[in-house]
């Protein structure tokens, strides 16, 4: 596992320096919709190129812009580069989601912000925030925190209401799996909406030791139990009608 873990660092830091050193024009490059449904610019096939080279080896690929590449035991499924409109729009809040599975079982997953160089990693029990520009380890994950990330607040209004109303202040940075990747360092992490693999596989697995709650349209994550039983009172035990 750590071999995939350190092939994973080394595509991340790859990328991040192929983001910073390759044509715009090059990378904002629009080409035709990807296997996720969005339309895939020069970046996302560059980061899936880079992450293909690295991480092929360990099994079959099924990523948002190529969909299925290669065979293998293990499934990797990647969002190459989360937060692509960020990107575009020179927003410093982009990064990459890669999670390892055998079968149903997620066995590792890291993510990576190509801006500061947080690279997240889960395995196991063990989490951990390198850094993929010095390799420092990032630490005080579990100091107080007076803001969350809500992911799709714009879709949201009644329940962007309501969390001014419980004084629980938010950013809406947009990344999905960024943002989740943070849910250790924020006061929480709130996601209503579409839910892709892509989006939320990797994130969830390093999350799995705080609170959290899933289903099918919502994710509400926080490391503080008082205030996930808040969002949980505002979104699930409530009618946003």
């Amino acid at each position: 596992m750590q071999s995939f873990i350190n092939s994973s660092f080394s595509a991340c830091k790859e990328i991040a320096k192929s983001l910073k050193n390759t044509n715009e024009e090059l990378l904002l490059e629009e080409y035709s919709e990807g296997y996720g449904g969005d339309v895939s610019i020069g970046a996302d096939l560059l980061a899936e190129e880079i992450l293909v080279k690295h991480l092929s080896v360990y099994g079959e690929i099924l990523s948002e812009e190529s969909g299925h590449i290669g065979k293998g035991k293990y499934k990797i499924i990647i969002d190459p580069l989360d937060g692509s409109d960020n990107f575009k729009n020179q927003f410093p809040y982009y990064g990459t989601s890669i999670a390892l599975l055998d079968g149903k079982t997620t066995l590792c997953a890291v993510v990576c912000n190509f801006v500061n160089g947080d690279f997240f990693i889960r395995y196991e029990e063990e989490f951990t925030c390198k850094n993929i520009f010095d390799n420092t380890i990032k630490t005080q994950m579990l100091r107080d925190s007076s803001i969350g990330l809500f992911e799709k607040a714009y879709y949201n209004p009644k329940t962007v209401a309501k969390l001014k109303e419980n004084n629980l202040k938010f950013r809406s940075p947009g990344a999905v799996a960024l943002s989740i990747a943070y849910a250790h360092y924020v006061k929480y992490v709130l996601f209503l909406g579409t839910m892709r693999d892509y989006d939320i596989v990797a994130g969830m697995y390093i999350c799995k030791d705080l609170f959290y709650y899933k289903d099918e349209n919502c994710i509400i994550i926080s490391k503080d139990k008082e205030t996930f039983e808040t969002l949980c009172k505002i979104i699930i035990l409530k009618d946003n009608s």
